[in-house]
C-alpha cells in the first residue's frame, strides 16, 4: 500500500547505499578541506573518489568483526582506495560523518515533504473555493449548532496546513547543521575551518557548538513537527469518517470500479483510507515521544539515541510523505453531497437557527432572560415533535409581541450565517474569493 503512494525518492534518501554514499561525500570534503589548509597533498580527494568502490556487502561482513559501522566503512572504502585511504576521517569522529550525513537526509526528506503540503494546500484552496457556500449544519460535541458552509470546513484545514508549511521551514533550518568538530566538540585536531568548509558544500549550518554529537533537541524537535502535520492530517481524516457515516452522508471517500468494502456484506462502502491515516497518525506521534527521549545522553555523548534514530527517521518521513500523497489524494476526489448537508440542517425543525431568533427578541426590547424562555420553550415542543420552530415561533404571544411573521421568517435564513465568508476568505487566501458574495436577508 505505502509503495502505491509514497513518492520512489523518498524511501531512496534512507536506502543504506545512499547512506553511505553520503558519508563519502562527507569524507571527501573533509579531505578537501585539508588540502586547502596543506595537511593533505593536493589531487588526494580526487583520486579518492576516482578509486572509492561502496559495498555494502562488503561493510556488512566487515561490521560483523568490528562491532563499528563507520569503521567498517572506512575499512571497506581503504579495500579499493588503496594508501590514500589514511587521509580519511582525519581529526574526526564517527559523529562528524553520521550526524553531518544525518542532516543531509533530513534536510532532503523535509523538501520533500514540503512540497507534498503545498500539493495539499493547493487541493484545499481550490475545494474550499469551490464549496464557500455549500451550506451544511455545524456541529459542536456532535451536536448541531448553526449553519456553516462545507468550503468554511476546508479553508480552516487550509489555514491550518499553512501553519505546518512555516513551521516545517522553520525546523529545516533547525536541523540542516552538521558538526566535525571532533570527539568531545573542541576541535582538538581539526580547526573549524574544515567543518565550515564541509558544512558549505553540503549546503548546512555549522553547528555554533556541538559536543561528541550535534543536541537531540533539533532532532526532537523535527520528529514533533512531523507528529503535528499527522495529528492534523488525522484531524482531517476524522472528520469525513464523521461525515461518511450512514445517518449523516454529507461527504464520502470516492468508491472506485471494483473496489470493496467487506468480505461479508457487498453493500459496504467504508472510509478505508481516512482510517488508515487515523491509525498512522498514531505511530508518528509514538516517534516524537522517541525522540524526545533521545534529548538526554550521558555526558557529552553516548549511542542510546542511534538505534532510535535508525527507526523513527525512515519511518517517520516515509509516513507522513504517504499520508500527505493519501490525504490530498482522498479530498481531491472527495464525493460531496449538498442535498444530503441541506436536508441534515433542517432535520431538527429549525433549532439551529434558536440564537438568530433570540437575538432578534432583543434587538426589539425584549429581556434577555424573558426571550431565552421564549426561544427555548418553542425548540423543546419541535425537539418533542411538536411544529418546527418557525411555525411555533409564529404563534408565541411573547415573541409576535416582537417581531412580525416577516421577521421571524428571517431568522431562519441559512445565508444570513455566511455573510461574513468573504472577509474570511480573504484573510484566509490573501486574493478576492471565488463567487457571489451573499449577505443573506436580515
Amino acid at each position: 500500500m505505502i509503495d502505491r503512494y509514497t513518492l520512489p525518492r523518498m524511501k531512496a534518501i534512507w536506502d543504506l547505499r545512499r547512506k553511505y554514499e553520503i558519508w563519502l561525500e562527507v569524507e571527501l570534503a573533509a579531505c578537501e578541506a585539508c588540502e586547502r589548509n596543506g595537511e593533505v597533498p593536493k589531487g588526494t580527494a580526487r583520486r579518492i573518489r576516482k578509486k572509492a568502490r561502496i559495498d555494502p556487502e562488503r561493510i556488512a561482513e566487515i561490521e560483523l568483526v568490528t562491532k563499528h559501522d563507520v569503521i567498517a566503512f572506512l575499512e571497506s572504502l581503504a579495500e579499493s582506495v588503496g594508501p590514500d585511504a589514511r587521509h580519511l576521517h582525519k581529526g574526526l569522529t564517527s559523529s562528524d560523518i553520521v550526524d553531518t550525513s544525518l542532516a543531509v537526509q533530513m534536510t532532503q526528506a523535509l523538501d520533500i515533504i514540503l512540497s507534498d503540503v503545498q500539493s495539499l494546500l493547493a487541493i484545499l484552496k481550490a475545494k474550499a473555493l469551490e464549496h464557500r457556500d455549500t451550506v451544511m449544519v455545524g456541529r459542536s460535541h456532535g451536536i448541531h449548532g448553526e449553519p456553516i458552509s462545507f468550503g468554511f470546513k476546508l479553508a480552516i484545514w487550509y489555514e491550518e496546513m499553512k501553519r505546518h508549511l512555516a513551521r516545517l521551514r522553520a525546523v529545516r533550518a533547525e536541523v540542516a547543521v552538521g558538526k566535525l568538530s571532533g570527539a568531545m566538540g573542541t576541535f582538538a585536531h581539526q580547526g573549524p575551518e574544515v567543518e565550515e568548509y564541509v558544512c558549505k558544500k553540503l549546503g548546512l549550518a555549522p553547528d555554533p557548538v556541538s559536543s561528541q554529537v550535534v543536541q537531540r533537541d533539533r532532532h526532537a524537535a523535527y520528529q514533533t513537527a512531523l507528529a503535528l502535520l499527522a495529528a492534523s492530517i488525522e484531524k482531517i481524516a476524522t472528520e469525513i469518517r464523521h461525515l461518511q457515516r450512514t445517518e449523516v452522508l454529507e461527504a464520502e471517500e470516492f468508491f472506485s470500479e471494483g473496489q470493496k468494502g467487506s468480505s461479508a456484506m457487498p453493500h459496504k462502502r467504508n472510509p478505508i483510507a481516512s482510517e488508515n491515516l487515523c491509525g498512522l497518525a498514531r505511530v508518528v506521534r509514538a516517534n516524537s515521544l522517541a525522540a524526545m527521549e533521545d534529548v538526554a545522553l550521558w555526558h557529552e555523548r553516548d549511542i542510546s539515541h542511534s538505534s532510535v534514530e535508525r527507526i523513527i527517521m525512515p519511518d517517520s518521513t516515509i509516513l507522513v510523505d504517504y499520508m500527505l500523497v493519501r490525504i490530498t489524494d482522498l479530498v481531491k476526489n472527495l464525493l460531496v453531497y449538498p442535498e444530503a448537508m441541506k436536508r441534515n440542517l433542517e432535520l431538527t425543525g429549525g433549532l439551529v437557527y434558536s440564537q438568530r431568533l433570540l437575538l432578534a427578541l432583543i434587538g426589539k426590547g425584549a429581556q434577555r432572560k424573558e426571550a431565552y424562555e421564549a426561544v427555548q420553550r418553542n425548540a423543546m415542543a419541535a425537539w418533542k415533535g411538536g411544529p418546527p420552530l418557525e411555525e411555533g415561533a409564529g404563534k408565541d404571544p411573547f415573541i409576535t409581541k416582537y417581531l412580525s411573521r416577516q421577521e421571524i421568517a428571517r431568522c431562519f435564513d441559512p445565508m444570513y450565517y455566511l455573510r461574513h465568508l468573504g472577509k474570511i476568505y480573504r484573510r484566509v487566501f490573501g486574493a478576492a474569493p471565488a463567487g457571489k458574495e451573499k449577505p443573506g436577508r436580515r
